[in-house]
């Protein structure tokens, strides 16, 4: 980099891709050549241990691209600390024309750029955003009247009539030679303060949306694409997904659109982080005990499907979603422990968290968010064996001792615990 040369700043968030990544495409297409920059955020990472899988999974995704970026003796400028603060910084050492990233529609993400966005101004840099990791914004698939949608089934249709994929095709790869030469060392994770984590983010694998439909169910088959975390950091382009998946039978591009769909009631509805969607339950009296909390969290509920499911998240960093929804339930109607317990322990564990859809789905779980199951719904988790692991392939696999003298006996009832649930959540909403 020539001294005083102006550069644009590619700021890598949600987007770890040089390929269909709409904010570094725009900004190749610029005047000035790129610096790459990703922060670890030091706000996040507060609440996080050193070997979090997530952050090891950020860091090996960073190094294959430093790999290739070094082709051409470019390379990542990587730091840790407050965004605000490394920009300012930054912009000491560099002469900054412009700042390039991608939009991200969470809370926390709309107020640190809002800050970025008014500190760029006042220095006369230019602060751009770019939509990339949806195909639609929250503010782009709205009711007639302006409103936002609540309900998933009419969202999806507006999503699906909307839709044109002629409109929505993946840009091409940023090749290395736009980006600007640098000597910067690409620190270890030492350096950084992070260990290697025991649990691997697995690849993803689209084979399977052919056949998604039928074997989605049954947590025992390799029957979903393990997308999760690659979407959440972007790895892979949602439109690059989408045209993918588009002409498949539409189950899985309706999974794609649910993101979608929690992450505008994220948008619209901030309060859903920490309160219910339906003000009407907080009269919920949860009974939310330690002991009963504890036993969940370790999958010693004498559940087996419950306690399989927690085995798999608490050693994978991944739980089944037929799973997820048994073990949720049991969680909010079994134990009559607050939503927020169980979001906050899968926001801890999941390789694929991502706040909208953990929220959402948790609300669905409990009852109280938008189009959510209703209140009367209790899965029988030892039906549901029967129903989606009949070869008992998944308990065998997390629960080898189910059948045997050392498993504990259910922890509550289950046709107690179902009247117990019912008359509660009614008691509170007729109140």
């Amino acid at each position: 980099m020539k001294e005083n040369e102006k550069i644009a700043v590619f700021w890598f968030r949600r987007d770890l891709r040089l390929h269909d990544n709409a904010g570094l495409y725009a900004a190749a297409a610029g005047d000035h050549e790129i610096l790459p920059l990703f922060i670890f955020d030091e706000n996040i990472l507060e609440e996080l241990p050193a070997d979090d899988a997530r952050v090891n999974f950020i860091y090996d995704s960073l190094e294959k691209l430093q790999s290739k970026l070094s082709e051409t003796q470019a390379g990542f400028c990587i730091r840790k600390g407050n965004p605000l603060d490394v920009l300012k910084k930054l912009a000491t050492t560099v002469n900054i024309a412009a700042i390039h990233t991608n939009r991200d529609y969470e809370p926390y993400a709309r107020k640190r750029d809002k800050s970025v966005s008014d500190w760029a101004k006042s220095e006369g840099i230019i602060f751009n955003r770019y939509k990339d990791q949806v195909i639609f914004e929250p503010q782009e698939v709205l009711k007639d009247d302006g409103d936002p949608y609540v309900v998933y089934t009419p969202f999806k249709n507006k999503w699906l009539e909307r839709f044109q994929p002629s409109e929505h095709q993946p840009y091409p790869e940023v090749t290395s030679d736009a980006f600007v030469k640098t000597t910067e060392e690409f620190p270890s994770k030492e350096e950084l303060g992070f260990e290697e984590s025991e649990i691997k983010v697995p690849d993803y694998h689209l084979d399977v949306v052919a056949t998604y439909k039928d074997t989605r169910n049954f947590p025992a088959k390799d029957g979903t694409s393990r997308l999760g975390p690659h979407l959440r950091f972007g790895t892979v382009g949602i439109r690059t997904l989408v045209q993918k998946v588009k002409d498949e039978e539409g189950t899985f591009l309706s999974e794609l659109i649910w993101r979608e769909f929690f992450m505008q009631i994220l948008y619209h509805f901030p309060k859903v982080v920490n309160n219910n969607f339906r003000e009407k339950y907080d009269a919920v009296p949860w009974r939310n005990n330690k002991e009963e909390f504890k036993k969940w969290c370790e999958g010693n509920t004498g559940y087996p499907m419950v306690d399989a499911g927690m085995r798999e998240l608490n050693n994978t960093g991944y739980m089944h979603n037929r799973v997820r929804m048994i073990t949720a339930g049991f969680l909010c109607k079994h134990l009559l422990i607050d939503w927020r317990w169980g979001e906050a322990y899968f926001a801890e564990k999941l390789l694929d968290y991502e706040l909208a859809a953990n929220n959402g789905n948790w609300q669905w779980a409990a009852g109280t968010g938008c189009d959510a199951a209703p209140y009367f719904r209790v899965f029988n988790p030892t039906t549901q064996i029967d129903k989606f692991d009949k070869q008992r392939e998944y308990l065998d696999t997390w629960v080898p001792e189910y059948q045997s003298a050392n498993y504990p006996e259910p922890m509550v009832e289950h046709k107690m615990a179902r009247e117990r649930a019912i008359n509660t959540y009614k008691e509170a909403l007729n109140s």
